[in-house]
């Protein structure tokens, strides 16, 4: 299959694209920075592309099977539009050259309900802490993002996973298509689930929830982690 993954320079993108052709499918990772990507291979095209640029968004998405985006921004104060103007040219490139299959990350807070089986100070600080004051414009253009894919007549998917951490192999996570229990997502077990969804498009116009359930991190641990790649810029 031929894929091509959008944020492939993120945490992330690297795990799908590394996964993809251990698979053997081929793959083209798009990034605005071809000469920092690690990963080499005889499957693997690195292309310079930036979301932004629709004319360099449609060539990347030219002669594929299937997209996977893993856009990916820092918290902060500024409105973000980093996933919704990528995600409207990656579907404008798609519709012209007749690619139907997309699987693209959100997060499992835009499920709008609560956290099952959560302890009365992560429903109602923490998290609403995160999400409108610490992450507000990052998820206010991850539902612009839904709204545009939802938009469209692509076969689409959208992946909303938990706190996101690193480890080292994919577990036995869990998927579900309403929120799941537990508050964390390994890179890996995401990653696996994108490039699973996109192999296999049977959960076509759904929303699907990734949750790790081992060896998982405290909320201090992430925090403090994920903080760190927040100043690298590579969140996802």
């Amino acid at each position: 299959m031929n894929i091509v993954v959008f944020g492939a320079n993120g945490l992330t993108g690297r795990l799908v694209v590394e996964q993809a052709c251990a698979e053997r499918h081929t793959v083209t990772a798009v990034t605005r920075h071809p000469e920092t990507f690690p990963l080499t291979g005889p499957l693997l095209r690195v292309v310079a592309g930036d979301v932004y640029d629709p004319v360099a968004v449609e060539r990347a998405v030219a002669g594929h099977d299937a997209v996977i985006s893993v856009l990916g921004v820092p918290f902060g104060k500024k409105p973000v539009t980093t996933y919704s103007a990528g995600i409207t040219h990656i579907t404008e490139g798609m519709v012209k050259h007749g690619v139907r299959r997309l699987v693209a990350v959100t997060s499992t807070v835009l499920f709008d309900e609560p956290a099952p089986g959560e302890n009365f100070f992560f429903r109602k600080a923490l998290e609403p802490l995160v999400m409108r004051f610490m992450g507000r414009t990052v998820y206010d253009d991850m539902r612009r993002m839904e709204a545009i894919v939802r938009g469209t007549d692509l076969d689409w998917t959208v992946v909303r996973p938990g706190g996101l951490f690193d480890a080292s192999v994919v577990s036995d996570y869990q998927v579900g298509a309403s929120r799941l229990p537990g508050r964390y997502t390994a890179r890996p077990d995401l990653a696996h689930e994108l490039l699973q969804q996109a192999v296999d498009d049977r959960q076509s116009h759904a929303y699907i929830d990734v949750r790790t359930t081992q060896n998982t991190p405290n909320v201090l641990e992430l925090i403090r982690k994920e903080a760190v790649s927040d100043k690298a810029g590579k969140r996802v």
